[in-house]
């Protein structure tokens, strides 16, 4: 039944995005015949072949490197590479590793200091949480805007909500999207897409590996 409410969820948010007048490219995921790249803060999904508007041409992709064009010039790129001049090493992020529980990723977590028992859902375009949850957080959740989402047991009433401080592991995020849905579901908090976006996720296996971008 959870399984089913869960994919059942659609939220349409509108996300701003910065531009910067230097062109900057991450190399945030990797597939076969596909990449994800991260153009100026902006993700882009490539397949081979395929060019982004800034002018970054995917050759070829796997699970382990991809071959990007920029600029005329061809080069090879493993997850997490940077493109620019002015490009220095990063600082190593936290990572969270999380292993499958009847088909599920479980995460145990915290928002705004109290802790949470999140659902990873790829699937679900924000955190949600059920009005029980908002209100033990301390949530004043009916200030939020007003929206409509619907769920496999049909349409229901939610509010957009900013999450001063989400945890998982030593992952932090701060400011993050959230939105509650005034009823008992999700009976399990999902961690949705306002804070996975925000995240490089790989799969070793079963395993899920959470890792902080910035």
């Amino acid at each position: 039944m959870l399984k089913a409410w869960i994919a059942g969820l659609i939220i349409l948010l509108n996300v701003p995005f910065a531009w910067s007048d230097e062109l900057k490219v991450v190399v945030v995921g990797l597939f076969n015949g596909q990449a994800v790249v991260e153009i100026d803060q902006r993700q882009r999904i490539l397949k081979v072949g395929k060019t982004t508007p800034e002018g970054v041409k995917l050759i070829s992709a796997n699970s382990r490197e991809a071959v990007l064009e920029v600029k005329g010039k061809r080069q090879q790129y493993l997850l997490g590479d940077h493109i620019g001049s002015h490009y220095t090493p990063p600082v190593e992020q936290p990572v969270v590793s999380l292993w499958p529980n009847n088909g599920m990723y479980l995460a145990a977590g915290s928002i705004n200091g109290f802790s949470v028992d999140f659902l990873v859902d790829t699937g679900a375009s924000a955190i949600a949480l059920n009005a029980a949850t908002a209100k033990r957080l301390g949530l004043d959740y009916l200030r939020g805007q007003r929206i409509g989402v619907r769920t496999a047991s049909g349409s229901e009433i939610a509010y957009q909500v900013t999450l001063d401080l989400v945890q998982v592991g030593e992952i932090k995020l701060y400011n993050v999207g959230a939105i509650v849905i005034d009823g008992i579901e999700p009976q399990r908090s999902l961690l949705g897409m306002t804070f996975l976006n925000q995240l490089q996720i790989q799969h070793d296996g079963e395993r899920m590996d959470l890792k902080q971008k910035f």
